[in-house]
């Protein structure tokens, strides 16, 4: 079971009693009534808003600053990221990376985060390895408020959507990666309905992970890249 930090006073809004902590699939009642992002980090330390918690090894937060012009949204934290606390840390990060430089935004401070903030994994029949399991709509769902926030506090200009778990989560279920991909788009409304995120755009793409399971890596990289120096030259 993860750890149970304590959270900051701006964040005792009334969460469920630890027996039912969980399943009422719902993060909003463990959000901070204000402050920014460093605020909204401690309180997500302590979320069971879903499941989740109940395995992974803690809350993995987004990382970057307030005010990032690009901000990147990934599907859920890793088994590295899980162990290390911080988002795209593991071989789907270092791929990350190495796009963005190739597409011309390695100088780019970004914000990045996921749209599910705890470890889903299953335990491999034999030995402890720990594999990757995508998360439900409900588990998206639950986590979704924290995203709102980010989005809200960050404002960036460019949104990257990594993947289609990050495209459910911000547009919704019936959302395909082959259909928007690599096109540039109208920020959406923040996910809930709430007022629009800001006044940038928002371009999707493949997750890297795809990339890294990808028969022909070279041209699913190449893809990635592609799609990203979208995002560069509108940033310019």
């Amino acid at each position: 079971m993860g750890p149970s930090p304590g959270r900051d006073t701006e964040a005792d809004t009334g969460p469920a009693p630890a027996a039912a902590a969980g399943q009422e699939y719902d993060a909003s009642p463990y959000l901070p009534s204000r402050g920014g992002l460093p605020s909204l980090r401690r309180a997500a330390a302590g979320c069971r808003g879903c499941p989740l918690f109940a395995d992974a090894t803690q809350t993995v937060f987004g990382r970057g600053p307030a005010g990032a012009r690009l901000m990147l949204v990934g599907e859920q934290p890793g088994d590295q990221e899980d162990r290390e606390g911080e988002p795209f840390v593991g071989p789907a990060g270092r791929l990350l990376r190495k796009a963005l430089d190739e597409a011309g935004l390695g100088d780019e401070e970004a914000y990045v985060t996921n749209a599910v903030k705890h470890f889903k994994f299953t335990t491999a029949p034999r030995g402890k390895r720990r594999i990757h399991k995508a998360p439900s709509l409900r588990e998206m769902t639950a986590c979704r408020p924290w995203l709102a926030a980010e989005l809200r506090l960050v404002d960036p200009e460019m949104l990257v959507v990594l993947g289609g778990t990050a495209g459910k989560a911000l547009l919704g279920s019936s959302f395909r990666v082959g259909e928007r991909r690599g096109v540039l788009l109208p920020m959406p409304p923040l996910p809930g309905g709430e007022t629009a995120a800001g006044h940038g755009q928002m371009l999707v793409t493949v997750h890297p992970s795809s990339v890294l399971r990808a028969d022909d890596r070279e041209s699913a990289f190449a893809g990635l890249v592609a799609d990203l120096s979208v995002a560069a030259t509108a940033l310019e």
